[in-house]
This record gives structure tokens, sequence and C-alpha cells, in this order.
């Protein structure tokens, strides 16, 4: 009922042009009448319009049953034509244009998942709403640890590839010229507070080019969105956009392709950072620009941004120097604006929440205490996506 209900409220947005257009099928039908109508009475036509006319039906009968005909055709169509999403663009009159977004399907869509660590794991709700979802694991990860997860939470319709068949190394170059490797854990070194990285390198052991397992190749080429993200840009995502033929594989996919942009920047990797930075590393190694960056709006509070400053960490904001042009979108809410950024669309919106952690106190590091800290929430950021896999393209 609540479903009827919706769609009739959709069809509310058409009523006029629907009124409008029945009085022309009307009328075409009136002028056809008086045609056909003509054309039976001058012309002899063969035997099968006794047939066709229903003319062995008494004539009041006969006019009914088209009558009712035609009525049922028109309804379908009608009832057809609202399970179309119409959005009254805000500020407009009820006779000017309204925004037509787009049409269910019958097909769940196909998604590719380029993260790492606890990133694929608040997309995995997304498995409910999804046809498939292929996780590609961070090429230098032990595919083991997201099997572990993955028995731990039975996730639905989530599977987990590796993009090659072994581990491969992986060597971040710092701004100092130093070089690390992500087992060193620099986000947690001091030294390495105020640093960050302009190049990452892959340690092939056979110096040949990089074997890359059919699963990975075939999710990225049968997915209608690709997701990047949530996840550390140069532990999770930028790894697997170093291997040639993942590389080529998303050059050659049509689908969506959606980064989903850290909330805070990460020490002696992304201090610094802005949107546009982010951006300008995926168009760097991965030779393209997403679509869509999904960016935290939520706004962090004195305490919270007190934490993390103590940390080294920033909020990453959307500068507005790095603005090209804005967008108008519609959406559930009425019209709305974007901007874009290095050839993406930046969609800012509520992705995170407040969770409370232990963690070293900042007067007595020896002693620990509670904070309420950031982090992506699954159900929001699963939200976000889903508004943008039902955006045209």
């Amino acid at each position: 009922m609540l479903s009827i209900r919706r769609r009739l409220a959709t069809l509310a947005h058409l009523i006029k042009p629907l009124a409008l257009a029945f009085v022309g099928v009307a009328i075409l039908a009136l002028g056809l009448g008086y045609i056909l109508a003509e054309l039976y009475t001058t012309l002899k036509l063969p035997n099968i319009f006794y047939y066709l006319t229903l003319q062995f039906i008494p004539q009041f009968w006969r006019g009914a049953l088209f009558l009712a005909a035609g009525v049922g055709t028109l309804t379908a169509g009608i009832w057809t034509l609202s399970d179309k999403v119409v959005i009254p663009i805000v500020g407009q009159s009820q006779t000017e244009e309204v925004l037509l977004d787009y049409r269910r399907t019958d097909r769940a869509p196909r998604l590719a998942v380029l993260s790492g660590g606890p990133g694929m794991l608040v997309l995995a709700s997304l498995g409910r709403n999804v046809e498939a979802m292929t996780c590609i694991t961070p090429v230098q990860d032990p595919v083991e640890y997201y099997y572990r997860a993955s028995s731990m939470f039975q996730f639905e319709k989530v599977v987990f590839v590796v993009p090659t068949p072994q581990p491969i190394q992986v060597t971040f170059v710092l701004d100092n010229g130093e070089r690390v490797r992500p087992s060193d854990r620099v986000t947690h070194n001091e030294q390495y507070a105020d640093r960050s990285v302009v190049d990452v390198q892959l340690d092939s052991l056979s110096g040949d080019m990089l074997h890359v397992t059919r699963q990975t190749v075939d999710a990225i080429a049968s997915a209608d969105a690709i997701i990047l993200g949530p996840g550390s840009l140069f532990e999770s995502i930028i790894p697997n956009l170093l291997i040639p033929e993942v590389r080529q594989a998303l050059a050659n996919s049509r689908a969506k392709k959606i980064y989903i942009c850290s909330i805070m920047t990460e020490p002696g990797l992304t201090s610094g950072f802005t949107v546009g930075d982010h951006v300008r590393q995926i168009v760097r190694y991965g030779g393209f620009a997403p679509d869509y960056v999904l960016v935290n709006a939520q706004r962090v509070d004195a305490e919270v941004q007190r934490i993390y400053a103590a940390a080294h960490q920033m909020p990453v904001y959307l500068a507005p120097e790095e603005y090209e042009e804005t967008i108008v979108q519609g959406n559930d809410r009425g019209a709305g604006s974007d901007v874009v950024v290095e050839g993406a669309v930046v969609v800012e919106t509520d992705l995170a929440t407040a969770v409370v952690q232990m963690t070293a106190s900042l007067e007595d590091p020896g002693k620990s205490r509670t904070v309420r800290v950031l982090r992506h929430d699954p159900d929001k950021v699963s939200a976000a996506i889903q508004a943008l896999l039902r955006r045209g393209r």
C-alpha cells in the first residue's frame, strides 16, 4: 500500500501534462474516427475487417469493449510512467520543468571495490543492495585477513579477491627523500608526523610485468560502479593502481568511479592534503579522474579536533581555490549544487559518526582515557553511494 501511495504521489507532479496529453489523444482519435467512418461507407473493405471491427457484436457493447480496452491500456501506460522519480525543482512554478531522474531496473548493480582493511568492512553492508560486490585487496596485503573477517561477519554477496597471486611489497618515497614501507607504520612515528608521500613504487620480485588474477580483471570489467576507498590513500588504494593490467582495466571500464575521501589526513603520508590533492594522486597513478568524490561535510567539534591535532591529523577539506565549476543537481530534497575539482564531481555529505574508543591521555601518556573519534558510518556511506548510483551518467 505504501508503494502504491508513493507512485500515486509521483504522478501528482504530472497531472497537468498528462491531462493535456489525454485531451490531445482524444482529439486525435476523434479525427481518426471521422476518417475511418468515411472510408467504411465509401470503400468496399475485405471481409477480415468484419471481424477486426467486431461487427458481430451489438454496436453498444462493441463501443463499451473498445472503451474498456483503451482505458486499461492508458492506465497501464500511466502506471509505468509512475515508476520514474519525479523531482520538482525548488523555486519553480508547477507549469515549469521538473527533473526526471531515473527509472528502476530489475537488475541490482555490480560493484568492484579497491580498498583495504576497515574500509572494506564499512562497505560490506552494501552487499544487501547489490547483485555482487567484489573487494580487490591491496596488493601488499595477505588475503587471509579478509577471509577471516568475511567468515566472522557473514557478509552477503561480498567476495574478496587478490590482484596478484602473491603479495608484492610497496615502497613510499617521502618528501625528505626517505624510503619507507607500510610495515614501518610511519603514521604512528613522531619523526614522520609532518612528512608526506611524493612517490609510490611496487617492488616486483621478478621485474617482469605483474600478473593479475582473472577474478580482478573480470570484476572491474563487469562492474556497474567501481569504488575507491574508504581507506588509506597510499596504503589501500594507490598500490593497486600501479599494476599495469589493473590500470588498463579501469581505463576500459565505463562504470561509474566513486572515490570516498578520507575524513582526516594521515601523518607521514598525506599531511597537509586537501580533497584536490587526493584526487590528483588518483589521476597521477590511476590515469583517470573519479566521476564522483564523496567528502564528509559533518562539522568536527573542537574537542575532537584537539584530539586529532595532538596526533598530527587535520580534517580533509575542500579548498575553495580548487573549485573548477559548480553544477546543479536535483535530489530528493530539491535542487542542490556540487563542485568540480580536477575533473571530478565532489559531493559533500554527512558520512561520519563519532565513536568512543580508548586512547592514551594527552596529559599522561601512561594512562588511557575514552575519547570520541570520527569514523566512516556504514549506513551513511551506503546511502550516499546508492544515491550516486541513481544519478544519470
